[in-house]
């Protein structure tokens, strides 16, 4: 004898297959995103709001794009991380790319950065505006550092040569792994500090000179992709594209990076 349903009961079935269906494609997942110092500040404002749009929950690792410290990006991946996405210096992500790590069709370029100055809070801050006092601000510092990331290689291989105190420098230049360049200025182990305007600006303790004048600009370019063994690759692109769209510029404008026009 077959059991007859209430119209209510017909309702709740049907509201039970619904749920059944659509559950799956509304779960949220849980991402791991390796993100390297450049685009820290930016993803720091655009992930809560990703979070609470999407509700899908992100878990992140730090760690520069290349380099050999052991949390490097690269270095991470070689050691079999799983992360389902990375963010990271353009030609390192290109890198990773060629490599077969990261899938090509998911890369995403983010935002552009350029190279700034700072000295510790309460110092005389120097002018940088020009190759000329940028070349007196590095010469009369007592000591200056560099990041370990495309920036710091920049300024130890092309940007000191190209002022022409290549020898002066080398008594006096760190390249600094790990910690981020201002903390070390703020903290008084450096007189003068260069890395990038947006790992730069968020360091309390270090007062920003300026950008580097813009001949003699290293800028980099921050991009995102989607690893080859990402366990949730289609909503690790939505989280990219999303930091990618023209409606985030603002908040990646304000962190000292240089939005792209997509």
């Amino acid at each position: 004898m077959k059991a007859i349903l209430s119209p209510l009961g017909v309702l709740c079935a049907a509201a039970t297959v619904a749920v059944s269906l659509y559950a799956p494609l509304t779960q949220a997942a849980e991402l791991h995103v390796m993100n390297s110092g450049g685009f820290t500040a930016a993803y720091k404002v655009l992930l809560p709001k990703y979070e609470a749009e999407s509700g899908d929950h992100v878990d992140t690792a730090w760690g520069p794009s290349m380099g050999k410290a052991p949390e490097a990006i690269p270095n991470r991946l070689a050691r079999g991380e799983a992360a389902d996405a990375v963010i990271m210096v353009g030609y390192a992500l290109d890198d990773l790319i060629k490599q077969g790590k990261v899938r090509p069709d998911s890369r995403v370029d983010l935002a552009d950065s350029r190279i700034g100055v700072v000295v510790k809070a309460g110092t005389p801050v120097p002018d940088v505006s020009t190759p000329e006092a940028l070349k007196a601000a590095l010469l009369q510092a007592e000591s200056v550092a560099y990041s370990d990331s495309a920036s710091g290689v920049y300024v130890e291989r092309e940007l000191f040569k190209r002022l022409g105190i290549e020898q002066e420098m080398k008594g006096k230049s760190v390249m600094i792994q790990k910690t981020p360049v201002a903390e070390k200025v703020a903290a008084g182990d450096f007189a003068l500090g260069l890395q990038q305007v947006s790992e730069l600006l968020p360091v309390r303790g270090a007062a920003f000179a300026g950008k580097i004048p813009e001949s003699l600009q290293s800028v980099t370019r921050f991009a995102a992709g989607v690893p080859v063994n990402a366990v949730h690759p289609e909503e690790a692109k939505r989280m990219l594209q999303y930091m990618a769209a023209p409606s985030a510029a603002g908040d990646v404008a304000s962190t000292g990076l240089d939005p792209l026009l997509h």
